[in-house]
């Protein structure tokens, strides 16, 4: 078998079909109108009309884009791209083009509110000053009775990214030493095995992919997930690159790839290790590369020798062994060669381990280093901000955690020393654990700030438990989500329409700077705004209590963000240039590690790992075992098309793409089971159950099940009910806590009743 053979048959075929029924007009900027009105001819653009404003998308994917929003008579009539940013080219994604409809949502939170017994849905509206009053004496009888205000934590994450919304972590600090829920259910994993292979994670600029003559995208779907970055794929490929995408589900952009390669879950790091072991066999591997630049490699390759084979491999991930030889001389042929890694691959049992292997193998054939080269994960080389906003001093004579017996008094009498305190870290990953098992003092307020932990954190079932354990639960949200329900009191923040705010990205390297087009809403305030109204209520009621500045100049604050380094970095004197258009890093060459100066120990890249080992894995990549199967089907929970996790999916303007939840399943497995299209399923596991309808799709192996990750207003659908926190092996030097096996899920599915009610909220 060739690997022409293994091409995705119906791609042609259905291109073909769509241009034959006229499908073309469903591309953006015509799909949602009638045909007759897309005849008319368009209303003449006046840009005297309009005010226009630098924005930037905030929220957690790759693209980050800069965008130009037009007001007119105070009003937003529509935000576009900015094409000065060549890796927007001006533009949005459908996401991005819904912000107007986010700022002007008849559902938006628009006053503090208070409910009257958590998930009752009784809310009542209060003042600002009435909120921040209860919250306030809330924190201070907390400190009073704990000596600490450990019983209070804070759980945020990546709702917004933007380098402002860290004030909230400087809010926390403010009130002296807190509970913190740290790491990232998002990459970890494979922040670590990068960290420990190449001394960081570092990308190349996804602009060059053209350059690249061979592009493996493994298990990323960048045609949900990352549009702009297509366009330098299709460029690469229109100048003779082959695109190859590896992935268990035959995704939007493997019907896009010359080549689709279905693998079993978590089987990538065999895929990786038989691919390695071919290069040995053939001679293949670059030896300037291993021999010069590396450490380990002879240890590595002994290993490759005396465990894996290619037809090992091929069991393990379920492709022909000639095909898996074939992709390995190809890809070692091509040079440069590119593997984007993607974040899904990882969040396994065995994630970490995996993103080792398939760095060992680019590593073999000498593309880390190369424009067009390199295995692509993600970066942060240009997030050195001054993070002022989140650099608060603790209040005078905080005491904080130091150590499993909690906080002690301030002197150390044995040591002579005085106690250095400290935040109290918990996993991210096991939000509703932490809470359930913390102790002395247990937690006993939350703050919820850029998140929903109910439909974005695991064990649904669990996570209520922890809220019914907690005294007080303040939640700063835009709409009234799963997580709003179970809060005491909601307060409403700012869209990235009504702030100031700094964007850049873990993928590209450009940088933007988002201005407020137009007032807060109603009662809203950005969170930097939030922390000086606590502040001032800490302080009225117990004058020191609270650092943080009882006034904020939101524009004055963005400056303090910058520094000579990043003006450096990105060629620009002032940070209000940025208010002319979005700017890009003054890149030397746009590949990672292009002077082969690696950070770890030896300076090299380490296909032997000492730091790896004592941190309790294996010094050499090697093969780790994914979860063992104790049911019938695996799960898998990726967001929509149209949103990001529980965002988006909730704004009726993109509820008309996706309305409600299904389950995605094959036709041979839902005849086994007796399920036919739309029939009403049961998808459960000793966690809990979802029940929604069913979707019939070759998409999927027989042994799959998808449910889309979504909040649907007023619908009690939650994929939550049947993940659990099972923790991927890597992520905790670097994040502080491991990262979660999402994707390491294990389900059965009936045929059941549709539900009584769709439950929800009233407002």
């Amino acid at each position: 078998m060739t690997i022409d053979e293994v091409e995705f048959p119906g791609r042609r075929l259905f291109i073909k079909r769509i241009v034959a029924a006229g499908a073309v007009l469903a591309l953006p900027g015509g799909f949602l109108l009638p045909r007759e009105a897309m005849a008319q001819p368009p209303i003449p653009y006046n840009p005297k009309n309009y005010t226009i404003y630098r924005n930037a998308c905030p929220r957690n994917c790759f693209d980050t884009c800069s965008l130009k929003t037009y007001v007119k008579d105070g009003i937003v009539s529509y935000v576009e791209g900015a094409k000065e940013s060549t890796f927007t080219h001006g533009m949005p994604c459908v996401k991005g083009l819904t912000y107007p409809r986010r700022a002007y949502s008849p559902d938006r939170i628009k006053y503090p509110m208070i409910q009257d017994g958590r998930g009752t849905g009784k809310w009542r509206r209060i003042s600002w000053d009435e909120a921040m009053e209860k919250i306030a004496s809330k924190m201070l009888e907390i400190k009073k009775k704990d000596g600490s205000l450990l019983g209070l934590a804070l759980t945020k994450y990546s709702g917004n990214l933007g380098i402002m919304n860290y004030g909230v972590e400087g809010m926390m600090s403010s009130l002296g030493y807190t509970t913190r829920f740290v790491g990232t259910p998002c990459w970890p994993a494979g922040i670590d095995a990068q960290s420990y292979d190449m001394g960081d994670m570092w990308c190349n600029d996804p602009e060059d992919l053209v350059k690249a003559k061979y592009i493996i995208i493994w298990g990323a779907n960048p045609a949900w997930c990352s549009i702009h970055t297509m366009k330098y794929i299709y460029k690469a490929r229109e100048q003779g690159a082959k695109v190859v995408v590896i992935d268990p589900l035959l995704t939007q952009t493997a019907v896009k790839a010359d080549l689709y390669l279905r693998v079993r879950p978590a089987s990538d790091g065999a895929l990786a290790l038989g691919m390695a072991r071919h290069l040995l066999d053939k001679g293949l591997v670059d030896q300037t590369f291993v021999n010069q630049y590396a450490y380990g490699f002879p240890e590595f390759a002994q290993y490759l020798r005396d465990n894996i084979s290619v037809e090992w491999a091929a069991e393990q991930c379920g492709l022909p062994a000639d095909i898996i030889r074939q992709l390995t001389e190809e890809f070692a042929a091509a040079k440069p060669a590119t593997i984007w890694i993607g974040y899904g691959m990882q969040r396994h049992i065995n994630g970490g381990a995996n993103v080792r292997a398939i760095d060992a193998f680019v590593a073999m054939t000498g593309n880390i280093g190369l424009e067009g080269g390199g295995a692509r994960y993600g970066h942060l080389q240009t997030w050195g901000f001054n993070y002022y906003a989140m650099t608060q001093k603790a209040p005078d004579g905080s005491v904080g955690f130091v150590g499993p017996q909690g906080p002690k008094g301030e002197f150390d009498f044995a040591a002579k020393t005085a106690v250095q305190y400290s935040d109290r870290s918990l996993n991210i990953n096991k939000t509703a654990q932490g809470i359930l098992d913390a102790k002395d003092p247990p937690i006993r307020m939350l703050w919820v700030s850029c998140k929903n932990p109910f439909s974005q954190d695991f064990d649904r079932n669990k996570m209520q438990r922890a809220f019914e354990k907690l005294e007080m639960v303040v939640c700063v949200d835009q709409f009234f989500n799963q997580t709003v329900e179970q809060a005491d009191i909601v307060l409403p923040v700012t869209t990235l329409l009504e702030e100031w705010n700094i964007s850049v990205s873990y993928w590209h390297y450009w940088l933007s700077i988002n201005q407020p087009a137009i007032k807060p809403m109603y009662e809203s305030k950005t969170d930097l705004e939030i922390a000086a109204a606590l502040s001032r209520a800490m302080n009225r009621l117990a004058p020191g209590s609270c650092t943080f500045p009882q006034q904020v100049d939101s524009r004055e604050w963005v400056g303090k963000e910058f520094n000579e380094g990043i003006y450096k970095m990105f060629g620009i004197s002032s940070w209000e240039e940025l208010l002319n258009g979005p700017v890009k890093a003054k890149l030397d060459n746009s590949a990672a590690w292009h002077d082969r100066k690696f950070k770890t120990k030896s300076g090299k890249y380490e296909f032997k790992s000492d730091l790896c080992q004592q941190h309790g894995f294996t010094a050499l990549p090697e093969f780790k075992a994914g979860r063992e199967k104790t049911l019938p089907f695996h799960l898998f929970t990726p967001h929509t098309l149209f949103g990001i996790h529980s965002q988006f999916i909730n704004l009726d303007w993109t509820q008309v793409f996706y309305p409600e939840p299904f389950v995605y399943l094959h036709p041979d497995a839902a005849r086994k089971k007796g399920i036919a299209e739309n029939d009403w399923v049961r998808v459960f596991n000793p966690l809990g159950e979802v029940v929604v309808r069913a979707q019939l799709t070759r998409n999927v192996p027989t042994d799959f099940l998808v449910i889309y990750e979504a909040w649907f207003p007023k619908n009690t659908f939650n994929v939550q009910n049947v993940v659990d926190d099972t923790s991927s092996d890597m992520g905790q030097m670097k994040t502080g806590a491991p990262g979660s096996a999402i994707h390491s899920q294990l389900v059965d599915i009936e045929i059941t009743h549709a539900p009584a009610s769709k439950g929800g909220i009233t407002v």
